[in-house]
Order: C-alpha cells, then sequence, then structure tokens
C-alpha cells in the first residue's frame, strides 16, 4: 500500500490572504486560488503543500499542531518573517534554542537553529 502526504490543510476566513503570506514566506508558487481554497507548493508537482480553506469563524486557542522551518540564519529568518508581518509569541516555549512566531491570523509556527549551530 502507497502512502503520500499530500498537503497540511489550514482553516482561515481569508484564504488568499493568508496563502499570499505563506507564500511570500517560504518562496513558494500558487498552485490553486479559486475560492474557496488557495494552494501552495514548493514547486509545481512537489508535494506536500499547503491548502488554505475558507472558513467563517478566525482561530481560537492554540495551535495543536504547527510547522517548523529550519532557516540558514535564525535570527535573519526571523527578521525577514516579522517584517513581512508575523509576530513573537510565547506559549510557554521558555528558553529552547527556537523562536515562535505567530502569522498574520495568529498560527504559530517555529523558526529553528540551523543544522550547523545544533551541531
Amino acid at each position: 500500500m502507497g502512502l503520500e502526504w499530500e498537503q497540511v490543510v489550514v482553516a482561515t476566513p481569508d484564504p488568499a490572504a493568508l496563502g499570499r503570506w505563506w507564500c511570500e514566506a517560504l518562496g513558494w508558487v500558487v498552485i490553486d486560488d479559486e475560492p474557496p481554497v488557495f494552494e501552495i507548493q514548493q514547486q509545481p508537482d512537489r508535494l506536500p503543500g499547503i491548502l488554505f480553506l475558507a472558513v467563517d469563524e478566525p482561530k481560537q486557542g492554540k495551535n495543536r499542531l504547527h510547522i517548523d522551518l529550519r532557516p540558514d540564519d535564525q535570527a535573519a529568518e526571523v527578521e525577514r518573517l516579522t517584517a513581512l508581518g508575523a509576530s513573537h509569541v510565547d506559549v510557554g516555549q521558555g528558553d529552547g534554542s527556537w523562536v515562535v512566531l505567530a502569522d498574520p491570523e495568529g498560527n504559530e509556527f517555529c523558526v529553528l537553529q540551523s543544522r550547523r549551530a545544533t551541531t
């Protein structure tokens, strides 16, 4: 039996706006922008992707699932992402080596140290 990870689905009141933000943040491409969805992938036909799906209600509470990003330069990436509109959030992470940010709708994600910094 074969199994392939197709995408992560993010429920959002504004799929196009949040999808464009993540597209810019990740440097990915738009695959589908036909409402009620907005889908991005690293490259066309390269999985997994992220599908933003329209819902009426805003996010409530802490995410139960989040994305971890591992950049070459953590400080520079945190600066770039906050300039795009991400914000620092405290989810009880303490003094970890990662930085917790939230996208413009409050969805938390982590920016890890580079692999070089951890080896």
